[in-house]
């Protein structure tokens, strides 16, 4: 008889011995933790500067525009050209803007506007690497391993979410400039670089997978094929909703420095909080994958998250509000698994691309969108009721989508 913890330490083992899906996670640890640490430094900049919970929404949109409006030909390009090469530019491109954003704050440039605009180009660069590194995973790796290369992946992303606000967060606070923070942003995003420059040519990945130029039909194929498949619908729409609304993490600002009366590295430890829970849950996912009713465990970990958003706003414990932020990222990493896996497995590699940029769209629309909603709604209600608001209707939206998409809600093994 066959040990099972045995074979699932063989199935880490093996996704860990191979070198091109290795430093892959590599370059999604090294600027996952910059991005990380470039976001905590302008969101601590920006509330210096302006005082406002208007100005950090308006950060989130700043971020969120240009990777709606290209998300669709960045898509496009991932399944016509070589995506590795394609992160190679992007990862240059996010180094660059690091530098920028160091010498604006060494320069002590008051004005947002140069902030603003380094987002809008961040954003751009988003919607191409987005697409590009989603769909050049499933390459690397064997298709059995998928769910579990994907659940691994995650819990490196997590991980990378919790260095990089803790790490922001503690050179903020002993240096005082954020110049230092977007400098050391510059040198992990160029470590990405070099890792993919690391995983070397492959001329599956390589060749053009379809001839000829971009036209409306191929730039809306990925959102049909998604309108299509019901369970990829549902899953997606269900995370940009309930991530919209409950969107706690954008005022995070606000609560550290006026409710909870913590400095930086006091934000840093909140902002670090639900990747530690995440994380967790998305190791323990990838040694012991979801056998049995995905979709409804889906579904009742997304309610918990808004019940863990709910407690959140309530809370004016420091410690509280830690332990409510570590069960809300537990809770979101099984949709983060459950809909990466469903989108990896079922969508063509040809069509991955585009499909993974509607993704984007949608992972876009409910992070950076939802940190504008938030900070609009604590504009008008004040930051606690914007987050019980918010709770509340993550909990009534995850009711709605287990009536309408049946198809998600009876999900038993992810592989079928």
């Amino acid at each position: 008889m066959s040990d099972p913890g045995a074979t699932v330490g063989t199935g880490v083992r093996s996704l860990l011995a191979n070198r091109r899906y290795t430093l892959y996670l590599v370059s999604r640890l090294s600027l996952i933790i910059a991005a990380q640490m470039l976001s905590d430094a302008v969101g601590w900049q920006v509330y210096e500067i302006t005082g406002k919970a208007l100005a950090l929404g308006l950060s989130g949109l700043a971020l969120f525009l240009p990777g709606f409006l290209l998300a669709l030909p960045g898509g496009h390009l991932a399944d016509l050209h070589d995506r590795r090469r394609i992160l190679m530019v992007c990862h240059l491109g996010f180094t660059s803007a690091a530098v920028v954003l160091a010498v604006v704050s060494y320069t002590s440039t008051k004005s947002l506007i140069a902030i603003y605009a380094v987002l809008i180009v961040l954003g751009a660069i988003r919607a191409f690497s987005g697409s590009a590194s989603q769909a050049l995973m499933p390459s690397l790796v064997d298709k059995m391993e998928l769910e579990r290369a994907v659940a691994f992946g995650s819990s490196c992303w997590q991980l990378a979410m919790i260095a990089g606000p803790s790490l922001g967060g503690v050179i903020y606070a002993a240096t005082g400039k954020a110049s230092v923070v977007y400098a050391v942003c510059a040198a992990m995003a160029f470590t990405a670089f070099l890792s993919v420059v690391a995983i070397g040519h492959d001329p599956k990945n390589a060749a053009p997978r379809r001839a000829g130029r971009a036209t409306w039909g191929t730039l809306l194929a990925g959102i049909r094929y998604v309108w299509s498949d019901k369970p990829i619908l549902g899953a997606i729409s269900l995370d940009l909703f309930a991530v919209l609304l409950g969107g706690a993490v954008a005022l995070l600002p606000i609560f550290a420095r006026d409710l909870l009366h913590v400095g930086p590295w006091g934000l840093g430890l909140l902002r670090s909080a639900p990747a530690i829970g995440a994380a967790t849950t998305a190791l323990a996912i990838a040694w012991f994958p979801l056998r049995r009713r995905a979709g409804l465990t889906m579904l009742t970990c997304v309610f918990l998250f808004g019940l863990a958003t709910i407690a959140f706003g309530l809370s004016r414990s420091f410690a509280i509000s830690l332990v409510a932020l570590l069960s809300l990222g537990a809770f979101d990493m099984f949709s983060v698994v459950v809909r990466s896996t469903l989108i990896q497995i079922r969508t063509p590699d040809e069509m991955r691309g585009r499909v993974s940029a509607v993704n984007m769209v949608f992972i876009g629309a409910s992070n950076e969108l939802g940190e504008f909603e938030s900070g609009v709604t604590a504009a008008w209600l004040g930051p606690e009721l914007a987050v019980l608001v918010g709770g509340i209707g993550t909990c009534v939206v995850v009711l709605l989508w287990a009536a309408l998409f049946p198809q998600l809600r009876n999900i038993d093994k992810l592989t079928d």
